[in-house]
């Protein structure tokens, strides 16, 4: 006989009846699953003395061995019986309890931010308890609730006690969020926007990033999901970013970090009395200060970064995060941007040199490379042919066949065009200039550089983050009222969240800096018939983001007649009357890769309202890679391609099986990564999306060594993609993805061939770089 043991102690027999109504429970109204084939996965786990708890693992285990392509609705499975433990868990009992004493209980126990019961009455709760609706826990998929449990519902991180089920996030959230919306601020009163946050984001239509899901009803009040500093080049301003990085990587940012205005080694220290040491050992810093400490339990700290291509120890940065040498010159557990520009893609055009310098010994040439690229290239010519400058000389072809080498066999360095992220930016490039990006390459956002610890004068750019479900939407005219739920939520959450230092505060509510992206892109374009490699679906992604970007200016419009335009509204080309619209890379228009089509919506009209009430935010878009976040609302990630119907998701839990939304129906519509021929039709996509939004998109690069010879990936294809993203006016690129793993790259400097078949292109349209002159 096998027995039980209850959760208070008691040991009992194995009840079949009760093992097997659950897993009946469990199958009913779902198509095409066998609760038979549940209970034999689950009976070889069963043993005597094992707990309700382990049994109930053991069931979840079984339905979810049983997620393929052609059984997916396991995962409904998988996920209802895990939902069934979680309830049991927090509350002793499957129901939800009463909202009202559920906030009083964790309120009282310091869980949830004690403002929830001072900003909101006993009736209110009740009212809004009511409204949620218990019934969304159904519309999770396996790998979500995995995701709920280990990452976003609020735990003891220890013992690994839940507190809450899935509902209270998106409700508590809203409620946190909305807690000083004043009712005449729109046409809804504070109530109505806590109910339709809560449906919009619990139906899946808005994705929330992981600060908000774990942190948002917490006493924890830090939500920004990405982070930039940057340092100045003194001991002081080193130590100050270190300071920084520390404080938001202990709240859950990512990081991005410029070390560009960092001196090079052997720069002379206080006219000579010491040499300075280079940028090696104060990255080693940065280093230890990223890793540190964890990101508030869910995560580890992470950051990227970014240096000028132009920087005087560039040949030795770029083999920072290989694994060749030995510690003392790596620094492998930073991620890197090379920042580069139309005269450094000129010289590798023409395979001409490109000269190094240290940023301490020509004066202005760092700042011009991101506020005027003319006056950048005549400091650049002028400290060439000084003689009496440090510098260095060496061949564009080999350091960008460096960079490259290096960005395939690492998949991690990244690539930024600066000019783009300035040019096509939604700031005065000369009053507010963009240097870097963030963790993740699709944050462009105005720093100013830390001098000390905490400087009042610097400014610490931050970014917070959400994304439209493209899967859950309708229609486009459905984007309009998620649209303004994203804004509104975001913007509040600017006032509602702490900075932990002045640096940060200033900048973050006087920009007011949003960044909304999409989420399950491959699945819009299955459902409608297209491919990442389908130039004809070019024309549905030019009519959705002018969707997305329209709707979410007009939200911020909106909020600005109501509560005012953000206080730096001046240092934004939106003041000027100028949109993403007017100041995009113009070679994107080219026939031939369908990209340019008409606008649908009244621009003209929203351009006006713009200048007469200007914006609540200074930037609305971003694009970021979506890996978990997808996962909680069971979509493909981002904008990416996945990599085959089924894919393998790692937790602490372990692999956990996601497969693509609507298979069953789609099965033949789904482009996979591995079988699109080459990278092109998935820029283009990601061209005509950069030509709406104001700041970036992560963008990966992805090779197959099988379609090429000797089972390389050739150096002049990887040219050749760097220069078409550039030539389409993409601002960044993320990942270098290649299908093995092992980021074999062919070893050539015959780059030739590659640089002919861009040269014309690129150098006819430099005369026009400056789409946006001010």
């Amino acid at each position: 006989m096998i027995n039980i043991q209850k959760r208070d102690g008691r040991a009992e027999p194995l009840s079949e009846e009760k093992y097997n109504r659950v897993v009946m429970w469990a199958v009913e109204g779902v198509e095409n699953v066998s609760a038979s084939a549940i209970a034999l996965g689950a009976s070889a786990s069963i043993f005597n003395g094992m707990t309700t708890s382990q049994l109930h693992e053991a069931l979840v285990k079984a339905a979810a061995d049983l997620i393929s392509p052609e059984t997916p609705n396991y995962s409904q499975v998988a996920a209802r019986l895990n939902l069934f433990k979680m309830r049991k868990d927090a509350f002793g009992q499957y129901e939800y309890p009463d909202l009202y004493m559920h906030i009083v209980n964790l309120v009282n126990r310091g869980i949830y931010d004690e403002d929830l019961l001072k900003r909101y009455h006993l009736n209110e709760i009740n009212e809004l308890g009511k409204y949620l609706d218990t019934a969304r826990d159904d519309l999770f998929g396996y790998a979500a609730t995995v995701q709920l449990q280990g990452k976003y519902l609020v735990q003891n991180r220890v013992t690994g006690k839940i507190h809450e089920a899935p509902q209270h996030i998106y409700m508590l959230v809203g409620m946190c969020l909305f807690q000083d919306w004043q009712d005449g601020t729109s046409d809804k009163t504070r109530l109505e926007m806590v109910k339709g946050f809560y449906d919009v984001t619990s139906t899946f239509k808005l994705s929330l990033p992981t600060p908000i899901m774990a942190g948002v009803r917490t006493p924890t009040r830090q939500f920004s999901s990405c982070v930039l500093i940057e340092s100045g080049d003194s001991l002081k301003a080193i130590n100050g970013t270190a300071a920084a990085i520390v404080d938001y990587v202990s709240q859950r940012a990512g990081i991005g970090i410029s070390f560009g205005r960092i001196r090079a080694l052997g720069s002379e220290i206080r006219g000579g009395e010491a040499t300075h040491t280079g940028v090696i050992p104060f990255l080693k810093h940065f280093q230890t200060a990223v890793k540190s400490c964890s990101q508030g339990g869910v995560r580890g700290g992470a950051a990227t970064a970014y240096y000028p291509f132009w920087h005087l120890e560039t040949e030795s940065l770029l083999v920072l995060k290989n694994n060749r040498g030995v510690d003392e010159n790596r620094v492998r557990h930073l991620d890197y941007g090379v920042l580069l520009n139309r005269l450094m893609y000129r010289r590798l055009i023409r395979e001409e040199n490109i000269t190094l310098f240290s940023p301490n010994d020509v004066p202005g040439l760092y700042d011009a490379y991101f506020e005027d690229q003319d006056l950048f290239e005549e400091l650049y010519l002028k400290y060439e042919a000084d003689p009496a400058i440090r510098k260095k000389s060496v061949s564009a072809v080999e350091l960008f066949s460096s960079m490259m080498q290096e960005r395939a066999s690492t998949g991690r360095i990244y690539i930024g065009n600066a000019d783009h992220m300035n040019e096509h930016s939604s700031f005065i490039q000369s009053i507010a200039p963009v240097r870097m990006s963030n963790l993740c390459a699709e944050i462009t956002l105005p720093t100013k550089p830390l001098v000390k610890t905490d400087d009042p004068n610097g400014e610490i750019a931050l970014c917070t983050l959400s994304a439209f479900n493209l899967g859950a939407i309708n229609s486009l005219d459905d984007l309009q009222e998620v649209a303004f739920f994203a804004v509104a939520a975001l913007d509040s959450l600017l006032d509602y969240q702490n900075y932990p230092m002045e640096a940060a505060e200033r900048g973050a509510k006087a920009r007011r800096s949003l960044g909304i992206g999409v989420t399950n892109f491959a699945y819009y374009l299955a459902k409608n018939g297209f491919k990442y490699s389908d130039l004809e679906g070019n024309k549905l992604v030019h009519e959705t983001f002018e969707a997305i970007q329209y709707y979410l200016l007009d939200a911020s419009c909106k909020l600005a007649e109501a509560k005012g335009a953000c206080e730096w509204f001046d240092e934004t080309k939106y003041s000027l009357g100028q949109l993403p619209i007017d100041h995009y890379r113009k070679s994107l228009d080219g026939q031939e890769i369908n990209a340019k089509h008409p606008l649908l919506l009244p621009w003209e009209q929203l351009r006006h309202r713009i200048k007469v009430h200007g914006l609540r935010n200074s930037t609305l878009t971003a694009q970021m890679p979506c890996e978990t976040s997808s996962q909680i609302t069971n979509s493909t990630n981002g904008i990416e391609p996945p990599r085959g119907a089924v894919s393998i998701k790692s937790s602490k839990e372990g692999a956990i099986k996601m497969v693509v939304p609507d298979f069953e129906n789609l099965k033949g519509k789904y482009e996979y990564l591995w079988d699109m021929p080459s990278n092109y039709g998935y820029l283009t996509k990601v061209a005509i999306i950069q030509k709406f939004f104001d700041q970036s998109i992560s963008t990966n690069t992805n090779y197959d060594p099988e379609r090429f010879p000797n089972g390389k990936v050739p150096m002049e294809t990887l040219l050749d993609d760097l220069l078409t993203a550039y030539q389409l006016g993409i601002k960044t690129l993320y990942y270098h993805n290649t299908r093995d793993g092992a980021g074999q790259t062919e070893d050539t400097s015959d780059v030739t061939s590659a640089l002919k078949a861009n040269q014309e292109p690129i150098l006819d349209d430099e005369p026009d770089c400056d789409t946006c002159t001010i």
